[in-house]
C-alpha cells in the first residue's frame, strides 16, 4: 500500500484501547531492547520478503533462497503470509508447511491475464496440496486499476468454487477503505483482508496507533460479521517523510511494538510488513519503499 489522498473512518466498534508507549520514557537502548523482546515473544505473521539484492520481480527464485529465510522467521511468528504464486513464490507456502507455519497465499492479478491464469491455476494447485491456509485473490488491484470490480469479482468466485468443499477461507486484500466502498467485496469473499498503514496517510508516529485502530473500526464495520485479518501494516526505520509521519528507527520500533500489544490484546490476526529489506522496492514509494523490515537486507534483526 502506499499514498492516498483521502482517508475514511467509522467508529461504531469497540475494542481494548491499546495506550501506545511514550517514547520520552525510553532511552534508545531501552527502547531497542523491548523491540527486541518483543519479536522474541512471538506474534501472529509476516509478510515474506522474497527478494534479495540485486533480485526482484520476475527473476526466479530458488527454493533453498526460500527455506533459508522461512528459517529465520520461524522462531517468531506462528504465519507466513505470500504475495504471488509463481516465479518461485510458490515454494513459500511449501517451505512454511514443512516447517509447522500457517500461511495466507495470494495470487497476485494485474492487467496481464495470462500471468493471471498461471496465478489463480497455482493458488488452486497450491490449496488442494494442502498448503493453504487462507487464499487471497489478489493484492490493491482496485488501487492499481489493473481490473475492473467485475473482473476481480470474477477471479474471486472462480478461486472459491474450485476450494469448494476444502474449508479454505477465500479473501481480497486492499486499503481498508475499499470494503466500504465495494460492498460486493464483502459479499463475495469468506474473510476481509485489510492493509492499514497510518505512515501513507502522514500520520505522526504519537497519533499512529489510534489512527490504526480507527481504520480498523471502519473495516468492522464493513465486514458484516466476517472475520478480519490485517494483512499488512508497518513503519519504515529511514527514507523520507510524508507529511507529519516521519521514517525513522524510533518511530519503527514504536510502532511495531504498539501494534503487537494491540493486536494480541485484542486477539486479531495480522501479518506485520515487512520480514527483510528489499533494495528493490524504490520506485513509486521512493527511497522509503526499501525499508520495512524488521531484518535488514542482510538478514540480521535491525536494532
Amino acid at each position: 500500500m502506499s499514498y492516498r489522498e483521502e482517508a475514511y473512518y467509522k467508529f461504531n466498534y469497540s475494542q481494548i484501547a491499546t495506550k501506545g508507549i511514550d517514547l520520552s520514557g525510553f532511552s534508545l537502548e531501552d527502547l531497542k531492547a523491548l523491540w527486541r523482546r518483543t519479536i522474541q515473544e512471538g506474534f501472529h505473521g509476516i509478510c515474506f520478503s522474497m527478494y534479495k539484492d540485486g533480485q526482484s520481480p520476475g527473476d526466479d527464485i530458488s527454493m533453498e533462497q526460500v527455506e533459508q529465510r522461512i528459517n529465520i522467521l520461524k522462531p517468531y511468528v506462528g504465519a507466513v503470509r505470500s504475495f504471488s504464486c509463481i516465479e518461485g513464490n510458490e515454494f513459500v507456502p511449501i517451505a512454511a508447511k514443512k516447517n509447522n507455519l500457517k500461511t495466507l497465499v495470494g495470487a497476485w492479478l494485474s492487467d496481464d491475464k495470462e500471468d493471471n491464469e498461471r496465478e489463480i491455476e497455482s493458488l488452486i494447485s497450491l490449496a488442494k496440496a494442502g498448503n493453504v491456509d487462507v487464499a487471497a485473490v489478489g493484492n490493491e488491484v482496485l488501487y492499481r486499476n489493473d481490473l475492473t470490480l467485475e473482473e476481480l469479482v470474477g477471479y474471486i468466485t472462480r478461486v472459491k468454487e474450485a476450494l469448494a468443499g476444502l474449508d479454505i477461507p477465500v479473501g481480497y486484500v486492499d486499503a481498508y477503505y475499499e470494503f466500504s466502498r465495494h460492498p460486493i467485496l464483502v459479499e463475495s469473499t469468506d474473510v476481509v483482508l485489510a492493509n492499514l498503514y497510518p505512515y501513507w496517510e502522514g500520520c505522526p508516529i504519537e497519533y499512529a496507533l489510534s489512527h490504526m485502530q480507527a481504520m480498523y473500526g471502519s473495516v468492522v464495520d464493513a465486514a458484516q460479521g466476517k472475520p478480519i485479518i490485517i494483512t499488512e501494516t508497518g513503519w519504515p526505520s529511514q527514507g523520507g517523510d510524508l507529511n507529519g509521519a516521519i521514517a525513522g528507527e524510533e518511530a519503527a520500533m514504536k510502532y511495531f511494538i504498539d501494534t503487537i500489544r494491540w493486536t494480541k490484546e485484542n486477539s486479531i490476526p495480522i501479518f506485520y510488513f515487512s520480514s527483510f529489506d528489499e533494495s528493490w522496492k524504490t520506485g513509486n514509494e521512493g527511497n522509503v519503499g526499501a525499508y520495512w523490515g524488521l531484518w535488514d537486507k542482510h538478514e540480521n534483526l535491525k536494532f
